[in-house]
């Protein structure tokens, strides 16, 4: 991910992944026994359990040709059903860090990009020719360009689209509020002086 500050999500470059299939569902996802877990860690390994199971070996997630990929590249009204951030963050700790669609459920969509993970769609054709350039080349480079707003896939570009809200808060930075908290620390240290119930509480324990 070329960044141009730890939080600032602008370019993603690297290998995609074609999962073809319209309504893949936030189950399917993460199947709903692994939300148990305290943390999200380990959830990447379980992404598309039952989906890998079924397939025996064969999804493209199990698949050697498409290891190591970071741009995943899927069809209509991906991330349905219930609401659940484990499967953004599922999708994110196998090491995918954009998704390139026709179409997105909408909490899945608010989930991803608070998690800093990049969703545009193009049309359905469009789509369909990025999966089949993948499919026939896994090793092809591709990037998503979100100031530029358009996919490079090997020799080809394709323009894609996305809520400017949602991609401004992607290229400044904004998404993480963690960040800017920490980037701004001194400036909240300096707003908690002023605060008179912290004030008071200081004085208690002084």
């Amino acid at each position: 991910m070329n960044n141009q500050s730890m939080s600032q999500v602008t370019q993603i470059s690297g290998r995609g992944i074609p999962l073809i299939g319209n309504d893949i569902d936030t189950d399917r996802i993460i199947p709903a026994r692994f939300l148990r877990c305290v943390t999200f860690d380990g959830l990447g390994e379980q992404v598309f359990a039952d989906d890998r199971t079924q397939m025996n070996g064969e999804h493209p997630f199990d698949l050697p040709q498409y290891q190591g990929a970071n741009l995943l590249v899927v069809n209509a009204n991906f991330g349905c059903g219930s609401s659940r951030e484990h499967a953004p963050q599922a999708i994110m700790r196998w090491g995918i860090q954009g998704i390139i669609g026709e179409s997105f459920a909408e909490i899945f969509f608010g989930n991803c990009i608070a998690n800093g993970i990049p969703c545009v769609t193009a049309t359905p054709e469009t789509i369909k020719q990025i999966q089949s350039l993948l499919q026939n080349n896994p090793q092809l480079s591709i990037t998503l360009d979100l100031e530029a707003m358009e996919v490079r896939c090997g020799e080809f570009n394709f323009s894609v689209t996305m809520g400017e809200g949602s991609r401004q808060m992607l290229i400044g930075g904004s998404w993480d509020s963690c960040g800017q908290l920490i980037q701004n620390i001194e400036t909240v240290k300096e707003t908690a002086t002023k605060l008179p119930y912290l004030a008071w509480e200081n004085s208690l324990t002084a």
